[in-house]
């Protein structure tokens, strides 16, 4: 197999949580190497590799791990990735031999680690749940927010609408999320949400994510939708939700937003020379 790794190549894993799906690059001890014009080229799923988004290891700050950067599939930076904080987290933990970890993010110092039954948590911090930190254009309610479907606005280090509907199944995400992405209430622009609680602390969920579009799953969006859901009356703090590529489970603490569920690796690579020249 040596004829098939580039001698001047870039490896790559290929990794998911719930369908969730990455491309982790490992960039410890060299420096960052991501641009908005790789990413791009990368999240192809015709001409590169394809993902929901780019999660870039770097070498960590001082009293963690390593540090996380995170990269949409049109070449825009994310705050926040609660799955590939997961699947990266999993990775470092087996290569450490260790089942916890600290790590930072543009969300700040966060920590995680590996269940008895391989699942992984990583805590994604406190809500921002003030109108200024989501962040909104102008000063509204967070929790009503002006706009149809009486939706409600969380940050988890991104920016999140959450709508509760009747029956998620019968809603137009792709049309709703990014007519909501784009209004000008965020000026960040934002993922979207939608959930119909389906059971006591069970809630269904789809999702649009800004700058990708509709994914399979989002741990962030999860967190931020159980939040949503406990503000609003619906749910406890401790909420399971079933993506359209598996099951979340939610826990909202005094320490922070608990996200827990599967990890899987699935298969490592390299980008050709030639192709990290096309995309510099």
């Amino acid at each position: 197999m040596d004829h098939m790794t580039p001698p001047n190549g870039l490896p790559f894993l290929k990794m998911h949580g719930a369908g969730n799906d990455f491309v982790v690059i490992d960039s410890r001890g060299r420096g960052a190497v991501t641009t908005p014009a790789l990413a791009r080229a990368l999240g192809d799923r015709n001409r590169g590799v394809g993902f929901d988004q780019l999660a870039e290891i770097r070498d960590g700050a001082a009293g963690t791990d390593f540090t996380l950067d995170f990269w949409n599939s049109d070449g825009s930076r994310a705050g926040a990735c609660g799955n590939a904080t997961r699947c990266v987290s999993d990775l470092v933990m087996r290569g450490l031999g260790q089942d916890a970890i600290t790590l930072t993010t543009a969300r700040g110092t966060l920590s995680a680690r590996r269940l008895p039954d391989g699942r992984v948590s990583v805590n994604m911090g406190a809500p921002q749940l003030d109108w200024q930190s989501v962040p909104l254009s102008h000063a509204v309610d967070p929790l009503h927010l002006p706009l149809p479907g009486d939706p409600v606005a969380v940050g988890m280090g991104n920016p999140h609408c959450v709508l509760f509907v009747a029956d998620a199944e019968a809603v137009d995400v792709a049309g709703l999320g990014q007519r909501f992405e784009h209004d000008p209430l965020f000026p960040q622009h934002t993922n979207v949400e939608f959930a119909s609680l389906i059971g006591p602390d069970h809630l269904r969920m789809r999702v649009w994510e800004r700058g990708t579009g509709i994914t399979l799953a989002c741990g962030s969006g999860a967190c931020a939708t159980a939040v949503a859901a406990h503000l609003r009356g619906l749910t406890g703090r401790q909420v399971t939700l079933d993506l359209d590529g598996g099951v979340l489970q939610v826990d909202w603490r005094d320490d922070g937003v608990w996200l827990t569920g599967p990890v899987a690796h699935v298969f490592d690579g390299w980008l050709t020379p030639d192709f990290l020249a096309a995309h510099p």
